[in-house]
């Protein structure tokens, strides 16, 4: 099973003047506790056609390898670290890799993939990298962290004219909410955009720990040593996908996102549903419009629990307004008093005459200002009857509506819509904008 794989270089080779040597490794595992390196070197056209043949996660036959001794200095500095004191070596004239067809092997091997390079116990949360700060600037550590977001790769140019590339994968986990870690070769940037965010595990054995001066915090990148295993069949994995999985669908992980303090006055461009929906497909970057539509569902009348609800402070959680503790496993705060905020948390419809945009959240001060209640409590205590007014005053009225749209894997279209702003439209304005949208 291939766990690991890296990009080709060249070399110039000291035999042949004026001639390049190409090599690249990769690392091997065909039982839980045992994993090898292998280096391939040869020409351009055997080392990049081997290369091709396979990836991280494919199970393949390798035939004649040269079997060496660790070297100590080069392996400890450059290769993964691996339990076993030798090392394979691949030559043109006499070695080969194949892809397995034989079934009953590959599923013997395929559980490999999700077993950790390193102790599944040994790691550090992203809370104690943070806190530890500049001390473990230069260090190489394990870091177990859930997937948010995976950015685009960009392509530069180095001072001495050599291209490279470069991805950001953000990570979280129960102690913070947004962390970076920087992939450089293009088979980790190939590896990272088959990552699923908010639903997806890594365990990262041997990340280069970093302060970064520009952000002014740590970052982590993936080097040579690296190893990452998705989504590891451990314990600690398994909680840590419970926990991605209620705060992705809670939409707490979102309220960290930037842009996020964008002032409501400077958000100027207009939209019909289907225009915000196009725009949200053609990019996965968060942003900001106006749509003049009805409030289709706003179900002010139901039940007061699905109006209002009391969430965990540190964790965003759901939790009972009775409870003593936060019931999130993995929040930081369970052995500790319960610090919790309660307030309107509702999902409304928005509907124009090009479509509707489902299950936006409406929450927190907005709901109240949007609503006219200064405080949840005095939601509470109004009458079936005033609610429904409340509703009525909205529903099926078309408003001017402030909305942040951000990419989601939850919901069926692909994208979550969040009400920042929200009021009865002025009838002219809407004519003016409408017009304008139509005649596009």
């Amino acid at each position: 099973m291939i766990i690991w794989k890296t990009d080709v270089k060249s070399f110039p080779d000291r035999k042949n003047v004026g001639a390049d040597r190409f090599t690249f490794g990769f690392t091997i595992k065909d039982s839980p506790d045992f994993f090898i390196n292998v280096a391939a070197w040869g020409s351009d056209g055997y080392i990049n056609g081997l290369s091709n043949s396979f990836s991280i996660g494919d199970c393949v036959i390798v035939e004649n390898p040269l079997v060496a001794n660790k070297d100590p200095e080069k392996d400890e500095r450059f290769y993964p670290t691996t339990p076993s004191l030798y090392r394979l070596l691949l030559t043109e004239a006499h070695s080969q890799v194949s892809l397995c067809a034989d079934m009953d092997t590959i599923d013997r091997l395929l559980p490999l993939i999700h077993l950790p390079a390193k102790d599944s116990r040994d790691f550090y949360t992203l809370g104690d990298i943070v806190a530890n700060g500049q001390q473990l600037d230069g260090t190489v550590v394990n870091i177990l962290a859930a997937v948010k977001s995976t950015g685009e790769p960009r392509l530069f140019t180095t001072s001495d004219g050599r291209k490279g590339q470069r991805l950001e994968v953000k990570l979280f986990d129960d102690s913070v909410s947004s962390f970076p870690v920087v992939c450089w070769d293009r088979e980790a940037i190939q590896f990272a955009q088959t990552w699923i965010p908010k639903e997806t595990v890594l365990f990262i054995a041997d990340a280069k720990i970093s302060f970064d001066s520009f952000r002014s915090g740590m970052t982590a990148s993936v080097n040579s040593k690296t190893i990452i295993t998705v989504n590891p069949d451990t314990r600690e994995a398994s909680l840590l996908f419970s926990y991605a999985k209620q705060v992705s669908e809670s939409g707490a992980l979102d309220q960290d996102e930037k842009p996020e303090d964008v002032p409501v006055d400077s958000i100027v461009d207009v939209y019909t549903v289907t225009q915000l929906k196009q725009k949200a497909h053609e990019s996965a970057e968060v942003f900001f419009g106006i749509t003049y539509s009805f409030i289709s569902k706003l179900d002010l009348d139901s039940s007061v629990s699905k109006v209002i609800k009391t969430r965990c402070s540190r964790c965003k959680f759901q939790v009972t307004e009775d409870a003593q503790s936060c019931t999130n496993q993995l929040c930081t705060g369970t052995d500790q008093g319960l610090s919790a905020t309660t307030g309107f948390d509702l999902l409304v419809d928005l509907t124009d005459h090009t479509g509707t945009l489902h299950a936006c959240t409406l929450r927190g001060p907005v709901a109240e200002k949007t609503l006219g209640c200064t405080q949840a409590k005095e939601f509470t205590s109004l009458t079936d009857d005033e609610r429904t007014g409340k509703k009525w005053k909205f529903l099926l009225e078309r408003c001017k509506v402030y909305v942040k749209i951000l990419p989601s894997t939850k919901t069926r279209s692909g994208i979550r819509g969040e009400v920042i702003a929200c009021s009865l439209s002025d009838p002219g304005e809407v004519k003016q904008h409408m017009s304008a949208l139509l005649s596009l």
